[in-house]
């Protein structure tokens, strides 16, 4: 794996089984993050991935010229505490800050980014030439997979109903395990729920790091909260072609990834893609914290190009 950069703005930096990591301090508050090199992958999913949509295709390769430092979970209840000095989750829980934030709609997730930013630059410690913001698709996809190319980086989903793949037990908080009553809660659709109450008492998101984590360390990567994402997007599959660096520009929403505790097995893949208008809020919405080059208008990458 290629050296990361120095991290002058954490208070522990080492290595170990899942290879790089830096410690970030935020009051009493400690996110550690993971480096994820770069390297091309194919984005995407095939066409005969269980539970596929079409939006996710076609796939193709990516090349992500620069690493990033990713957050080894979402963001905390605590963390956006500490930045932000308030709670916005529906699962807001003193006695259990390490939960995800949720209830942050886009504008919220790249505001808190900017907040994290600024406080380094006060402290002196922004001077890698890198910046917290949210991480582009392709990135926050690569970071996903781990240098897999299955639907999960547990192996391809067993979709023995909507919310039963025994592959996502051991890695993700989804539907199938959160305790959701569907049933009980009239269907998919949390708009149709009395009073707009959760409809089980055990459902909705879970302490962060339960689960098993990737390849590279990073935990909760799918379920338990969706994550947005830098991009744009107007909904519809890929332009197709190898790409470098790619950040979608068009459309007026915005993209998340990776499924919540609510979603059903097929939206909880590394492939998967949902968008939103910048100020959607909800309780399954949540954000993942990188810190890599500012964003940069992506390009179609050359012929016989590296």
């Amino acid at each position: 794996m290629p050296t990361p950069p120095s991290a002058p703005w954490a208070t522990l930096t080492g290595c170990d089984k899942y290879g790089p990591f830096a410690d970030l301090h935020v009051q009493d508050v400690v996110q550690r993050l993971r480096w994820c090199p770069p390297g091309s992958f194919q984005m995407g999913s095939p066409e005969g991935e269980a539970g596929r949509y079409d939006r996710e295709g076609p796939q193709h390769e990516v090349s992500l010229s620069a690493g990033v430092w990713m957050a080894d979970s979402p963001v905390t209840q605590a963390l956006w505490l500490a930045v932000m000095g308030e709670n916005p989750s529906h699962f807001a829980d003193p006695a259990h800050l390490d939960r995800p934030v949720e209830r942050v709609d886009w504008k919220q997730a790249a505001r808190f980014c900017a907040l994290l930013e600024e406080r380094l630059q006060r402290a002196g410690f922004s001077d890698d030439g890198l910046v917290f913001r949210l991480p582009t698709e392709a990135q926050w996809e690569h970071a996903c997979r781990a240098g897999t190319q299955t639907a999960t980086y547990a192996g391809d989903l067993t979709l023995r109903g909507g919310n039963d793949a025994p592959e996502l037990h051991d890695i993700a908080w989804y539907g199938g395990n959160s305790g959701v009553d569907y049933e009980l809660a009239g269907g998919y659709d949390s708009s149709s729920w009395p009073n707009k109450q959760h409809p089980h008492s055990k459902a909705g998101t879970r302490v962060v790091k339960q689960k098993l984590p990737n390849a590279w360390g990073l935990y909760d990567s799918l379920g338990n909260v969706w994550e947005c994402c830098a991009d744009a997007w107007d909904g519809k599959g890929y332009p197709g072609g190898a790409r470098v660096d790619p950040l979608g520009e068009a459309g007026p929403s915005r993209a998340y990834r990776g499924g919540s505790w609510w979603d059903d097995a097929q939206r909880v893949r590394a492939a998967y893609r949902r968008a939103s208008g910048p100020s959607l809020r909800g309780d399954r919405l949540g954000l993942r914290l990188s810190r890599g080059r500012a964003h940069q208008t992506s390009r179609l990458k050359s012929p016989g190009s590296e």
